[in-house]
């Protein structure tokens, strides 16, 4: 099932996609209302409302390698920092290239979107925590990543995590393809089996220290290819069986709001 949040009247609503309808519902996963809107006409929003945003860093060797970060063993224990409800941006939006960095760069994921509260989760139990996976892009200002204590404006200033389109609930997270294009060019194509660290791993990890509340969203590691963006850029993240996050890159310093069309990728 895929679960979208958009626009509707007064106040953002969630809806269930089928086919070209969206079917709207008494919030996440509640039950429909019987109204209903076409898909094309609705205008997306960032289909989760996290608390907070746990991103795990360099879990594909390739990319840790590809930053020149391959200073011996492969990391024992992911590499874990915060983004808050402000980084979110909606799918098909505009986010401005902030004039404060020199190095801005993209990196496509695989989001999960949790479901229920969840705390020192068992392996056997970890995917039962999770609603869905959707498609992430975590913009990064590169160049104060090397400077900030805690990858704070590098990683989560205003409107760095675009998220979308929507979750989808039926999808096995263990080896789907994982791409980046920047308009139209390929950049990243890679797989989560070829993560360090997987998704059972990081759920079990996370929640030994933070509990997780529904609607939190945990970014799970880029695949090589990263790259800088320029003024006028469309970065497309595709992962498999969900869909295709389109993201522009405008001017200025604050993002500007306002989604383009749905684009639902593969």
């Amino acid at each position: 099932m895929r679960l979208v949040r958009i626009e509707h009247g007064d106040a953002p609503q969630w809806g269930q996609v089928e086919g070209d309808t969206v079917h709207l519902t008494r919030g996440l996963g509640g039950e429909r209302t019987g109204e209903t809107v076409p898909l094309a006409g609705a205008t997306l929003l960032a289909p989760a409302e996290p608390t907070k945003i746990v991103c795990v860093g360099r879990n594909y060797l390739d990319h840790i390698r590809e930053l020149g970060n391959d200073t011996g063993d492969v990391p024992k224990e992911p590499g874990i920092f915060l983004k808050g409800p402000n980084a979110l941006a909606e799918p098909g939006g505009t986010v401005a290239y902030p004039d404060w960095t020199r190095n801005f760069h993209f990196e496509g994921e695989l989001a999960l979107v949790i479901g229920q509260r969840a705390r020192d989760l068992k392996p056997d139990e970890a995917l039962s925590a999770v609603l869905g996976y959707t498609c992430g892009l975590d913009l990064t200002a590169r160049d104060l990543q090397k400077t900030d204590l805690q990858w704070f404006r590098a990683k989560a200033a205003d409107r760095f995590c675009p998220l979308g389109p929507w979750i989808e609930t039926d999808l096995d997270p263990t080896d789907l393809r994982v791409q980046t294009r920047v308009n139209g060019e390929p950049r990243q194509d890679g797989r989560t089996s070829h993560m360090i660290f997987d998704v059972v791993q990081i759920l079990t990890y996370v929640t030994r220290f933070v509990t997780l509340e529904p609607g939190d969203v945990v970014l799970t590691g880029t695949p090589e290819g990263v790259g800088p963006l320029e003024r006028g850029d469309t970065v497309e993240v595709e992962v498999e069986g969900v869909g295709t996050l389109v993201t522009h890159i405008g001017g200025g310093e604050h993002g500007v709001s306002g989604s383009g069309p749905v684009h639902t990728g593969g």
